[in-house]
């Protein structure tokens, strides 16, 4: 049997990473057997695969103490298997917390060590907090990739995420950019991955199908199949999925990331 592929996908909190994992979930989910682990509070992440936002691993415990696979899995588009940590209520408690207790119990119940090719972790990047380092500390995941922007502020998180990576000795596998449409973002990007010792393995245009998809809870892949953004969210899949070439990343210090955006005003 194959070695499952097990990957996190980080950024800032609406840069597009709930987008991009359940595209390219679905887009293996032709031939592969994957899950998605949604590692947001939000809990968002599986809604366009299932079609609606399902009940988190939090949520669940509270209500039922001897919980099974069967309460905590769900089945979305192409028979992905979705679960979603879940967190407290806003203002209450630790929210990477719940990303903890998800993959303890996930680990618990066995989901793991089920025949699965791809595991696809959604985990937020904008809090600089143990909980969300779960993923890559413990061992779930085994390569990591950042979905960033060209703008200031996403870019910004994405140095903070290198950081955690570097110090965690993670494999980088590199940057997605989920383009905004601003001036001379590919070259900032571009700059930005050269800079960190990464690169960009993908680029995703800035496409009004993307919203009219979530709009109706689906991904892109399942509500407009030949389109050319579905294509491109297939071609970055099958990247992610062959990638081999992997580096501790080198990220910027405060006065050097601010000059790199100096140069583009």
């Amino acid at each position: 049997m194959n070695k499952t592929k097990k990957i996190a996908i980080y950024g800032k909190g609406g840069i597009g990473k709930s987008t991009i994992v359940s595209n390219i979930a679905a887009a293996h989910s032709e031939d592969k057997n994957v899950l998605v682990i949604g590692c947001d509070p939000k809990a968002d992440t599986t809604r366009t695969l299932v079609g609606e936002r399902i009940p988190t691993i939090l949520d669940i415990i509270k209500n039922k103490k001897n919980a099974t696979i069967e309460d905590i899995l769900f089945r979305g588009y192409g028979d992905v298997k979705c679960a979603e940590s879940g967190g407290p209520e806003p203002g209450v408690g630790c929210a990477g917390r719940g990303v903890i207790v998800a993959m303890n119990l996930l680990e618990r119940l066995g989901v793991f060590s089920e025949d699965l090719d791809l595991i696809v972790y959604d985990v937020l990047g904008d809090v600089v907090c143990g909980g969300f380092a779960v993923p890559l500390r413990e061992n779930f995941a085994d390569e990591v990739y950042i979905v960033t922007s060209g703008e200031y502020m996403a870019l910004y998180a994405a140095n903070n995420i290198c950081k955690g990576i570097k110090k965690l000795k993670g494999n980088f596998g590199g940057i997605i950019c989920n383009c905004r449409g601003i001036e001379n973002e590919l070259e900032i990007v571009q700059e930005f991955a050269d800079t960190v010792k990464s690169r960009i393995i993908g680029v995703i245009p800035r496409n009004e199908i993307v919203q009219k998809s979530e709009i109706d809870a689906k991904t892109v892949l399942e509500k407009f199949p030949d389109s050319q953004q579905a294509e491109l969210y297939r071609k970055l899949a099958n990247a992610i999925y062959e990638n081999q070439e992997f580096v501790i990343p080198e990220p910027m210090e405060i006065n050097e990331f601010d000059q790199l955006f100096r140069k583009y005003q």
